[in-house]
C-alpha cells in the first residue's frame, strides 16, 4: 500500500501533477487543438474469464493469459511516449468472486511481482500500489511493498497497479483523512484533496481504455477522470495487441480536449 506521512498541506508533500495543460500562470489553457499522445493511460482489464471460456478452459488461466499481457503492453506503451500506466487488476467489489477463483488472481499477483522483479528494474519501471493490502495475506503485502521499495530510483514508465482498488473507498479514505488531521473546510481544494487519494504521485487519466465490451466505470478512477477520454473495445484483455492499442491512441490523439471550453472560431 502507498504510505505518506506527515500534513497533507505541508511543503514536502507529494502533489498531483496535473493532467490538464496549464498556462505559466496556472489557470487551465484554452486548448480544443487535438491531443498528442497521453501522458498517463489506464486500463479497465476486463475479459480474462470469457477469454478462457472460448477457449474450453477454466477461468484462472484466462487470468494468467491477462497477466502474461501485461509487459506487452507496457512495451507498445513505452514505445509510444506514455509516462503513466495504470491497471485496473482487481476491485473491492471482486471479492465477492467464488473463493477459489479469488485466491488464485492474487496468488498469480503474488507470483508475478516476484518472477518479474528483474524485468521491471531491466526495464527501468517504477511501480505503485493503488488501494490498500486489506484482505490479502501478509507475504503479499510485503512483496508489493518490497517491488515498490526496490522500483522508487527508476524513471521510466510509472506502473500503477490497482488492486483491492475502488474509486468510492478511495475517496472515502482521503475525506477520512481530511478530517483526521483537523483541516478547516476553506482550506480543502481540488489540489489539496488531489494529494490524499493513491494517484498523487501521478496526472489524472488521459485516456481509460476498457476491453471486453463493456461499457462501465466499474468504481475506477472516480475523482481523476473527470475529464478523461474513453475507449471502449470489444477486444478481450489477453487479445489487447498492438493494432487494437494503436487504434485507442489514435482515437485519442484525434479528439478535441475542451475541459469545458468553448472551442475557437475558425
Amino acid at each position: 500500500m502507498q504510505t505518506r506521512t506527515g500534513p497533507v498541506n505541508s511543503s514536502d508533500s507529494p502533489t498531483n501533477p496535473s493532467a490538464r495543460p496549464t498556462q505559466a500562470d496556472g489557470e487551465p489553457a484554452n486548448d480544443s487543438g487535438p491531443a498528442a499522445v497521453p501522458r498517463h493511460v489506464a486500463i479497465i482489464m476486463d475479459g480474462n474469464g470469457r477469454w478462457a471460456a472460448q477457449r474450453g478452459l477454466p477461468r484462472l488461466s484466462g487470468h494468467r493469459e491477462g497477466v502474461d499481457s501485461i509487459p506487452r503492453v507496457l512495451d507498445l506503451l513505452t514505445d509510444r511516449g506514455v509516462e503513466y500506466l495504470t491497471l485496473y487488476a482487481f476491485s473491492t467489489e471482486n471479492w465477492t468472486r467464488p473463493p477459489a477463483e479469488v485466491e488464485g488472481i492474487i496468488e498469480l499477483l503474488h507470483e508475478a511481482l516476484e518472477r518479474k522483479s528483474d524485468l521491471l528494474m531491466e526495464k527501468n519501471i517504477r511501480v505503485f500500489h493503488l488501494g490498500n493490502t486489506d484482505h490479502l495475506a501478509p507475504d503479499t503485502g510485503q512483496v508489493i511493498e518490497r517491488l515498490q521499495t526496490l522500483t522508487r530510483n527508476n524513471t521510466g514508465i510509472v506502473l500503477n497497479l490497482a488492486f483491492n482498488y475502488g474509486g468510492r473507498q478511495e475517496i472515502l479514505a482521503a475525506v477520512k483523512r481530511l478530517i483526521r488531521e483537523g483541516i478547516a473546510p476553506e482550506e480543502v481544494d481540488e489540489e489539496l484533496f488531489s494529494r490524499c487519494l493513491f494517484t498523487a504521485h501521478c496526472p489524472d487519466p488521459d485516456l481509460i481504455i476498457r476491453t471486453g465490451g463493456e461499457l462501465r466505470i466499474s468504481n475506477f478512477l472516480l475523482w481523476q477522470s473527470a475529464y478523461s477520454e474513453y475507449y471502449h473495445t470489444p477486444t478481450l484483455w489477453p487479445d489487447l495487441d498492438a493494432a487494437e492499442l494503436g487504434r485507442a491512441l489514435d482515437s485519442f490523439s484525434s479528439r478535441q480536449r475542451r475541459f469545458g471550453n468553448i472551442p475557437p472560431e475558425s
